[in-house]
């Protein structure tokens, strides 16, 4: 079973239908019991990292990532779910992030439009990445964003993909259990359903699930 987080914030249900679509079996979890035995665990954003945080923390949910980080389960994050993992964000500043990568969150940087809301290239690093599967080739995903995560420290050896929007963002970073994504893969066609369906068979495989106190 795969939760996917519903923390009240914009419209989460995209990710459940490709997960559905994918042949997994799919959770909505507004809360920490609901999330209990899960193999894997989506985190959607959409919106103002702000508001978003305020969200997942008043639904007791950030404890639910923490704990999923803690135990090994996989995990993915995706667009404001991905920025969350960070410390903090230019967007809303004052709000803390989950910390779990090192760095914040910036505005898109140039003379580009923003948001950017197009179809754009992720190129991959030399990182080995389950998330992105072993083809060399750019993959198309749809992006909607102003803002995006700059790792720094240890957290720029997990970058895993990129695209250029102005300038090369990280857009794409993988840790163990831990990926994240600034694109929506639920919207990508098929470059976007096969990243989902790496994640499904990778909660299939692991042997740990959420086991909340």
């Amino acid at each position: 079973m795969i939760a996917v987080l519903d923390y009240g914030i914009g419209n989460l249900r995209s990710a459940q239908k490709a997960l559905l679509h994918l042949g997994a079996e799919v959770r909505m979890a507004t809360n920490s019991r609901e999330a209990d035995g899960a193999s894997g665990v989506v985190l959607p954003g959409v919106g103002a990292f702000g508001a978003s945080m305020d969200a997942l923390r008043t639904s007791g949910l950030d404890r639910v990532v923490l704990e999923v980080i803690a135990r090994d389960v996989p995990f993915l994050g995706i667009c404001v779910g991905y920025q969350m993992l960070f410390g903090a964000s230019e967007e809303s500043v004052g709000t803390r992030g989950l910390d779990i990568f090192s760095g914040s969150v910036s505005r898109l940087r140039g003379s580009v439009r923003l948001p950017q809301m197009q179809w754009n290239t992720v190129r991959r690093t030399e990182v080995v990445s389950r998330m992105l599967g072993d083809s060399r080739e750019d993959e198309w995903m749809y992006f909607v964003h102003s803002y995006v995560p700059v790792p720094e420290g240890e957290a720029t050896q997990s970058i895993v993909g990129t695209t250029n929007y102005g300038e090369d963002i990280a857009v794409a970073l993988e840790r163990e259990n831990i990926w994240g994504v600034q694109f929506h893969p639920e919207k990508s066609g098929h470059a976007g359903l096969d990243l989902l369906g790496r994640f499904v068979a990778h909660c299939r495989h692991v042997k740990h699930s959420l086991v909340l106190a």
